[in-house]
């Protein structure tokens, strides 16, 4: 089953099944309260850590060096404050582990190197391996 129609399904069952869950132990308005503040709080805080990204990469460009990082980074928290703006409980789980440097860290760190394992097995199926000889049509000609 394509990877796009589970997301799309199943993340709406999920937040629906915690919103239920969570609703009935706290109450319907604290509920909403609580979605509302960590849209808020999450906004702020990834708003306060993009610039931090930002002071960062042009320290890495003064410095004459490409800021990678601070690109995948930035892209990485304008997602995560996506996340955190859509209501739910598991988005807004996944936004706040996004937007924390440690694990924002360690979550880049894997999906690239499993990338680069992906590419690394793509990029050596698109050589075919054989000798070749070069034949020089003026060898052949007296002079």
């Amino acid at each position: 089953m394509n990877t796009v129609l589970i997301f799309i399904i199943g993340i709406p069952l999920i937040e629906i099944y915690l919103f239920i869950k969570i609703g009935s132990q706290i109450g319907a308005f604290n509920t909403v309260l609580l979605i509302l503040s960590t849209a808020i709080l999450g906004v702020a805080y990834a708003r306060y850590e993009g610039f931090n990204t930002l002071k960062s990469g042009i320290g890495q460009l003064i410095k004459n060096q490409l800021p990678v990082y601070e690109l995948i980074s930035g892209a990485t928290l304008a997602f995560a404050a996506f996340l955190l703006i859509f209501p739910g409980f598991a988005t807004d789980f996944m936004g706040l582990l996004l937007i924390i440097p440690y694990s924002r860290k360690v979550i880049l760190k894997k999906f690239v190197s499993k990338n680069k394992k992906s590419n690394k097995s793509e990029h050596n199926k698109n050589f075919i391996e054989g000798e070749f000889e070069d034949i020089d049509d003026n060898n052949d000609r007296k002079i």
